[in-house]
Order: C-alpha cells, then sequence, then structure tokens
C-alpha cells in the first residue's frame, strides 16, 4: 500500500487543522511577568516594624504585610529599614511576609469627601457608606514656590468679636492657637468652622490623636449647627497606630490643597500639633535614632515647618489654604520647645489665658499676647476705621486697672477710661455657637468708641447687644450688606450707625439722654 492510498479527505483536514493551530500559537503574545519582591518581618514592637529582604524599596514607599495592613518605609540601613505600621499591629509577627506596593501613600480626594468622616488613609468611620472616588493624591507634597503665591488679603472671619476686630485672620494666612488644656482653643475652631456656612469656604477638621469620645462630640456639635454639609473630618485617635496620628495631618493638608488648587477657599484646624510632636518622638525613638531637646529629634522643626508651609494663596487658581494649628502649654509655659517652634512658623497667635479663662472671661484671649502679622491687610475698610486704636485703648485699661487696686483715691479721666475698659470687655465676650456678622461687630465697637455703653449696667451689656442686633438685622440691611462688601464707610454712615444706635437704646429704655464722648 503506498501513500497516496492513505492520503484521504479526513487525513487532510486534520492535517490543516494542526498547521493552523501552528501558526496561531506562533502569533499568539504571551503573558507579561512582573517580578514581585518579598521581604520577611525581623522584629515588630509598638507600631514599628524592622524588615529585611526588600533591596529596592523607597524611602515613604508603601509595603503591604500579610492580611494587606500598609506599612510605610521611614529608615533605610544597609541591612535592614524601619517600617511605620499603618493599621492593627497586633496581626503582624516576627517572620511575617512583606511585599512592596510600588506606590507612594496616598489619599482619596474629590467633592465625594465633603460631609464625611475619615480615617488618615481616608477610609469613611462613619455610616454613610464607601467614598466613590477615583482621584488620588499623594500625601507628602511639596510647598508651593514663592512665586506661585499671592499677598493675603481677603478676610477669613471667625464670627468671634475679639479675633475679627483686634486679630484678623485672612484666607491662606497660618494663625497658631495656644494656650493650657481645657482653656477653649478646639472651641474657638469650631466656632470658626461653623461660621463659614455662608461663606463658600470648605473646613477640614484634623483630630490628632485625641480621643474618641472628645471627637464624637465635636462631630455632633458640627451637625448641630449644620457645619457638615462643607466640612471633612479626618481623625486619628491616640488608642490607635502612631504611625496614623503622623500622617493624618498630611493627609488632611492634601486634602485641603485638591480643592484649593480648583480655585476653592479651605480653612484646615489642626487638633492639636503637640500630639503629632509627641507620636514623632516616639516613632523616632523607637527606630533608634538620634534625641536631641527634650527627646525630641533634631529634625522636628522640619516636620511642621513642611506642613504649614503648603498653607498659601495660590495666584494661579486664586484658592486659598488657610491653617489654624493648635498647640497646648504646660503651666502657660509658651516658651517651651514645640511652643516656640511653632510661633516662629505661624503669622501669628491667638494665646489663651487660664486666668482669664477661671474669671469668666470667655473666649479667654490674652490680648497683650496675641497677634496677627497680616493685620489690617486682611481686614475690612470698616473694622480699619473703627477698631484701629481699640487693641491698644484695651491694654491700657488692663494697665490701669491693676495699679488702681493700690490706690482707691483715682481721678475722674482715670475713672472713666477704667469704666468704659470694663464694658469694653464685657463686649468683647461672647459665647459659644453664636457667631457674629461684621456689620453688627463694627457697629457695636462704634457704640463703644462714642460712649453710648458708658451709662449702661455691666449686667445689662449682653441684653443690649441682642437689642442692637436685631435692630440692625432687621432695618439695616443695605448699610449691612455694604460692610460686609468691603466698602468703604464715609463719616456720614458713621454718624448713620451712632444715630440707629442711640434711638434703638432709647426706645428700649436703656438710657434716657447720653451725649458723644
Amino acid at each position: 500500500m503506498t501513500l497516496s492510498h492513505l492520503h484521504t479527505p479526513a487525513l487532510h483536514d486534520a492535517m490543516s487543522h494542526a498547521l493552523d493551530a501552528i501558526k496561531l500559537a506562533r502569533h499568539r503574545t504571551l503573558p507579561a511577568v512582573s517580578p514581585i519582591e518579598i521581604g520577611t518581618v525581623r522584629s515588630i514592637e509598638q507600631g514599628v516594624a524592622r524588615v529585611g529582604g526588600l533591596p529596592n524599596a523607597r524611602s515613604e514607599e508603601v509595603v503591604l504585610f500579610s492580611g494587606d495592613i500598609p506599612g510605610l518605609v521611614f529608615d533605610l540601613n544597609p541591612d535592614e529599614m524601619g517600617v511605620i505600621v499603618l493599621g492593627d499591629v497586633t496581626q503582624i509577627a516576627s517572620g511575617s511576609i512583606v511585599r512592596r506596593s510600588g506606590h507612594l501613600l496616598d489619599v482619596p480626594v474629590g467633592e465625594a469627601m465633603l460631609g464625611r468622616v475619615v480615617d488618615a488613609l481616608g477610609n469613611p468611620l462613619d455610616d454613610h457608606g464607601a467614598i466613590r472616588t477615583n482621584q488620588h493624591m499623594p500625601i507628602e507634597r511639596d510647598a508651593p514656590p514663592v512665586m506661585e503665591r499671592a499677598p493675603v488679603t481677603v478676610p477669613l472671619h471667625t464670627g468671634i468679636k475679639v479675633i475679627d476686630a483686634l486679630f484678623p485672620i485672612g484666607r491662606g494666612q497660618r494663625e497658631l492657637i495656644i494656650g493650657d488644656r481645657q482653656t477653649g482653643k478646639t472651641a474657638i475652631a469650631v466656632d470658626a468652622i461653623i461660621n463659614q456656612i455662608n461663606n463658600d469656604v470648605i473646613c477640614i477638621y484634623c483630630a490628632i490623636g485625641q480621643r474618641s469620645a472628645q471627637v464624637a462630640r465635636t462631630i455632633h456639635k458640627l451637625q448641630r449647627h449644620n457645619a457638615m454639609a462643607n466640612t471633612i473630618v479626618m481623625f486619628a485617635s491616640g488608642e490607635g497606630a502612631p504611625g496614623l496620628v503622623w500622617v493624618a495631618p498630611y493627609a488632611a493638608t492634601t486634602l485641603g490643597e485638591y480643592f484649593m488648587e480648583h480655585g476653592r477657599d479651605v480653612l484646615i484646624v489642626y487638633d492639636d500639633l503637640t500630639r503629632h510632636a509627641r507620636a514623632y518622638r516616639e516613632l523616632s525613638l523607637l527606630l533608634r535614632r538620634p534625641p536631641g531637646r527634650e527627646a525630641f529629634p533634631g529634625d522636628i522643626f522640619y516636620i511642621h515647618s513642611r506642613l504649614l508651609e503648603r498653607s498659601t494663596h495660590l495666584r494661579r487658581s486664586g484658592g486659598t489654604l488657610t491653617a489654624l494649628p493648635i498647640v497646648e502649654t504646660q503651666a502657660q509655659n509658651i516658651s517651651a520647645y514645640i511652643p516656640t517652634n511653632l510661633i516662629s512658623i505661624t503669622d501669628g497667635q491667638i494665646y489663651l489665658s487660664p486666668g482669664l479663662f477661671r474669671r469668666g472671661v470667655l473666649p479667654a484671649v490674652d490680648v497683650g499676647q496675641s497677634v496677627s502679622r497680616v493685620g489690617g491687610d486682611a481686614q475690612l475698610p470698616a473694622y480699619r476705621k473703627v477698631a484701629g486704636d481699640l487693641r491698644l485703648s484695651y491694654t491700657q485699661f488692663e494697665d490701669l486697672e491693676s495699679f488702681a487696686r493700690f490706690d482707691t483715691h483715682l481721678d475722674d479721666s482715670t475713672r472713666h477710661q477704667i469704666e468704659r475698659g470694663r464694658r469694653m470687655r464685657e463686649l468683647l465676650k461672647q459665647d459659644q455657637y453664636e457667631p457674629i456678622t461684621p456689620a453688627v461687630q463694627i457697629t457695636l465697637i462704634l457704640a463703644l468708641n462714642h460712649g453710648l455703653f458708658d451709662e449702661i449696667p455691666i449686667s445689662e451689656m449682653k441684653r443690649t447687644q441682642q437689642i442692637i442686633t436685631t435692630e440692625l438685622l432687621r432695618n439695616e440691611t443695605g448699610i449691612c450688606r455694604r460692610i460686609e462688601d468691603g466698602l468703604q464707610l464715609g463719616d456720614d454712615d458713621l454718624r448713620h450707625l451712632v444715630d440707629v444706635v442711640r434711638k434703638t437704646l432709647l426706645a428700649a429704655g436703656l438710657i434716657h439722654a447720653i451725649r458723644d464722648s
């Protein structure tokens, strides 16, 4: 039998299919293969892991432990590296597998973050479900160059009389809030956030190392005053991993920068940087870094300066990022290491005095030790016209009041100055969660300067302010709008406001007749 006899049609078809399969296999692309670097945990303690076997890892790169627990490469040594754990440390043990992720630490950003409570990695902590955003930005970013910054000229009103009138804060400024424990530092920051409801300012409250119960109360206050819609709360618990406390303010700043670069105005509160410095000291000592003054590492000034320098007014987009960092002092010692560092970085400080707090002068702002280095450049023109000498007058009153305790025989001029100063102090008092518009603040200060409160008992000052506020908001909306739009007030406008207050007080029976002084 020859081969021609075996060449049947069926065999011919089978051979054709085999040749087609061979040709197809030759042109088929093989799947890409990429190597994965894997290391092991050599030791783990208090949120810091020693890892070996990842020779190509970069500084500040994210690595993943077993169970996809993230960690941040912090120290690079020849034979091992120090990694800050950003998750549950109890799930990691010596000998656990570690692998590289190939990217730096980032956080989700976007409009979907508004109204949410998140952790330092952007994961939701509330009960509103997952955050739907595909945008991420690294938490470590360079501060804008000097040539890309614009001057700070637009005011950021807090609604607090003593701050808006005496220590104005501008959009893009960094104003430190400093004081002992339980003196009202967080209360001022929360009031500033609540006052931005109608000002189109996005607010970020970054709770650094705080207790969960305290942060829950703050969130409840913001919700009760309808301030959560334009607010993001980032919470790094003091009971959690110190690494999350460390990255929280940087992640919160990245959230603010996203909106700033899109032309929005942002207010960010760091509560507080004392705990942030302590967390960094703890991590540095665990990583065997050389300690310096008060056991803080040598770069403690740099970590806060590179954070706060990111707050600015951008020239190109027009967006601003205003920072209100909070720092806690011990026994009124504002010359301690961390407070002096932050005072030198920021554009001024609001100092809260325990003595004023105990005497019921709230907010307990010490006028003599507080300052705003931006000053009148970020203040409405009406403030500059009315409240220009207010701080000097208040300081002179405090000096006179202290000296008057040693002598009961005072001349009429000194007695009159002290009495007006007491009404000035009463005027600057303010209850929490009761922001006051700039127009009302300016009118009250103008009335004080013209002696309209001289004959009113101090016990009636609060009721007097409420009566004047009601009258202004009801019948003087035109001039109030002009003040808040930043228009100049002429002498006729000022006389009109004085007449309005005088007639209001006469109608209420608080005064009978009074002359200007």
